[in-house]
């Protein structure tokens, strides 16, 4: 039966990377050899729970030679037997059995110890994998907020161009001045639904700014969670070490609270997945506003080029001068971009 315990190597890769920064600097404040394999040894089997051997020691260090290391590494096993041999101060029982019985509690202690450091190990991929998916959430969602903004800067281009064409229509629309008298009317409802349709275009807009807004507050929540649930884990992994005695009554505690972190995690997901449906419904109704809007605006431009064309046919002579000033220009309707769907999150 074994004095000390064998732990296993650490897996992870983010482990080994802070193992050999860990060494590097043990390497810059400690220039004896002797005492620098000596610290590594401890480094590694204390905070990272892998097993010193002269080869891993070394390929670590890469100072002095392998008998060196060999016996500082032989010479730290014996010492930590020492130290684990647990001894009972019996009188009643023969040495022997004070001798066996060290061994079995200092066993069960190793074992114990190799326990914990691989549930703590556990533990780190557990939020290491936490970590990533956070970060693949925040970067679809700024993805999202770019194909948004990029869709609503076309949909104002094409909105000035289509404001420059009506410009050009009312100059036309200016030299018959007689029919115009006669469409005022006509002219200052559509001019009444044109500012109508501009209101309702500027709501759509502040909705959905608002909308991007939320999805970019959501983003910053789910990140801020994540960092604290980072420091949380890191928090709870210094406890663990610390308490040794109490390892395994503490371990099951945090196996519940990753248990409930991730359940909590998938419930707000899915409120984000609702919330984002919920949208995608919203702009689905508009966008069946915006196409009855330019089905009405295209009707509304072929009235005003069938207008235009009765004014070209007029005959030039008969027609009487126009009372006043000049007829106003008449703004043409401003036909509603069509809104592209938007893709699923």
């Amino acid at each position: 039966m074994s004095d000390v315990p064998s732990p296993e190597p650490v897996a992870s890769a983010a482990a080994e990377a802070t193992l050999a920064a860990a060494v590097e600097r043990l390497k810059a404040a400690q220039p004896r050899t002797r005492e620098l394999y000596r610290e590594v040894c401890a480094l590694m089997f204390d905070r990272f729970g892998i097993r010193p051997t002269p080869n891993g020691a070394y390929q670590l260090v890469k100072r002095g030679s392998m008998t060196t290391v060999t016996e500082v590494v032989n010479a730290f096993w014996e010492e930590l037997r020492e130290k684990n041999r647990a001894r009972l101060a019996r009188p009643d029982l023969p040495p022997e059995l004070q001798e066996a019985a060290g061994e079995l509690i200092a066993s069960l202690w190793g074992k114990s110890n190799a326990a914990a450091h691989g549930a703590l190990e556990a533990l780190r991929g557990e939020v290491e994998a936490e970590r990533e998916a956070g970060r693949e959430e925040i970067a679809l969602a700024r993805a999202a907020a770019a194909r948004a903004e990029a869709a609503l800067a076309e949909r104002e281009r094409a909105l000035f161009a289509a404001q420059a064409r009506i410009q050009e229509l009312a100059q036309a629309l200016a030299g018959g001045e007689a029919s115009r008298r006669a469409l005022e009317g006509d002219v200052g409802r559509l001019q009444a639904e044109l500012g109508q349709r501009d209101a309702a275009l500027v709501l759509a807009r502040a909705d959905f700014a608002q909308e991007l807004e939320k999805l970019r507050e959501a983003a910053q929540r789910s990140e801020a969670r994540l960092q604290a649930a980072e420091k949380r884990a890191l928090l709870e992994i210094e406890r663990e070490r610390a308490t040794a005695a109490r390892l395994q009554k503490d371990l099951d505690a945090a196996v519940r609270r990753a248990e409930q972190r991730d359940e909590r995690h998938r419930t707000e997901a899915e409120g984000l997945r609702t919330r984002l449906g919920d949208a995608q419904h919203e702009l689905g109704v508009l966008q069946g506003r915006l196409d009855a809007a330019e089905a009405v605006s295209a009707a509304q431009a072929r009235e005003l080029e069938t207008l235009r064309q009765q004014l070209s046919a007029a005959p030039a002579r008969g027609r009487r001068p126009p009372r006043g000033s000049a007829a106003k220009k008449s703004p043409a309707l401003v036909p509603r971009p069509r809104r592209p769907k938007t893709p699923d999150a």
